[in-house]
């Protein structure tokens, strides 16, 4: 019998290919597509600049093991090697099962460690708020200062403002959980009640986790050098998005593709992989690539959904050959992974 888990997630697909196939239908007339010049765009890519981003976006989940080595010292000591099939599986599972399944990342690692689920769940968070910062710092050094001479120069003055404002409201966030997280569990849980009584609960539970993984930052050494591993991952990130764009070296835009375009390229993947749901998934982030590198920078669509294909494969589905071989290795299956952390086991 499928479980409840497994039917919600059929339902969802269900859903968004219907809602998929309906734009699709509606806006058909409204939309010119040759894909002989599709294939032709693919054809001509550079493979060197590809394999590059690959190569970086490799070094990037090593980064991450490194990061929560750093992290989960003031508990144990640990090996970045020894993380690292970890990091492998847990993002093989979100690109084959969906968003949920990122929680196999603790779970793999309290296993592997032998440590509570729930201090893992802490870390994961404060490691979710390092990805947030490093990323809203990048943007807003990036997208604030960019040249006037680009195209929606506007645009990127409002998306700078914004990333540092979000910047800002998180470091005010996170100071307040330092001091005050309990405080800020029941408020935020007596907020949230009115509308769901059992998410409430949830949030506040989540917001302590959250603290607790602040806790476990011991001093400021290894703030700073999770703070300098964050930066130097979402650098790489940005990077892979900026050598799949200039992959295509017979589309001129893309071609002498800026690192500032990235940033807004990026900021949108962002949005689009919140989101994120099993293969139909695939599909909407390469959409919504597409219409941002045709809409903001006047990319041919056709050349703007192969190069949105190309992001796609450098950014996520790279990872399934190395994440199932690591998966084979570990003695454990992916969906194995993924489901784990919502089943009690006596590691919690």
């Amino acid at each position: 019998m499928p479980t409840a888990q497994a039917r919600s997630r059929t339902i969802w697909i269900f859903a968004g290919a219907i809602a998929l196939a309906f734009l699709v239908w509606l806006f058909r007339r409204h939309i010119t597509f040759d894909w002989a010049i599709l294939g032709s765009q693919l054809r001509s890519v550079s493979i060197s600049r590809i394999a590059l981003g690959v190569a970086i976006l490799y070094a990037g989940y090593w980064l991450r093991a490194l990061r929560w080595a750093v992290l989960v010292s003031p508990v144990r000591p640990a090996r970045a090697a020894d993380l690292v099939p970890a990091q492998l599986i847990g993002f093989t599972a979100v690109v084959l099962i969906g968003r949920l399944a990122d929680l196999s990342r603790p779970y793999l690692i309290a296993r592997r460690l032998k440590l509570p689920i729930a201090s893992q769940l802490a870390i994961y968070s404060i490691e979710r708020a390092f990805d947030l910062g490093a990323a809203a710092i990048l943007f807003s050094l990036t997208l604030a200062f960019a040249p006037r001479n680009l195209p929606h120069h506007e645009l990127y003055l409002r998306a700078g403002a914004l990333s540092l404002a979000a910047t800002a409201a998180l470091a005010v966030f996170v100071l307040a959980l330092r001091f005050a997280g309990e405080a800020v569990s029941r408020t935020l849980g007596r907020l949230i009640a009115p509308l769901s009584s059992t998410l409430a609960p949830r949030v506040a539970a989540r917001v302590l986790d959250f603290r607790l993984g602040l806790n476990t930052i011991a001093n400021a050494r290894e703030f700073f050098s999770a703070a300098a591993i964050s930066l130097l991952l979402w650098l790489g990130i940005a990077l892979g998005y900026m050598l799949s764009a200039r992959a295509f070296t017979l589309e001129p835009t893309l071609a002498h593709f800026g690192f500032t375009a990235t940033m807004l390229i990026l900021a949108t993947s962002m949005g689009g992989s919140l989101l994120q749901l099993p293969v139909l998934g695939w599909f909407t982030q390469i959409a919504i690539n597409a219409a941002a590198l045709h809409g903001f920078f006047g990319v041919p669509l056709e050349a703007a959904t192969a190069s949105a294909t190309v992001m796609l494969f450098v950014m996520s589905l790279d990872i399934i050959p190395l994440g199932l071989i690591a998966a084979r290795l570990q003695g454990v299956s992916v969906g194995e992974a993924a489901r784990e952390p919502a089943i009690p086991t006596p590691l919690t």
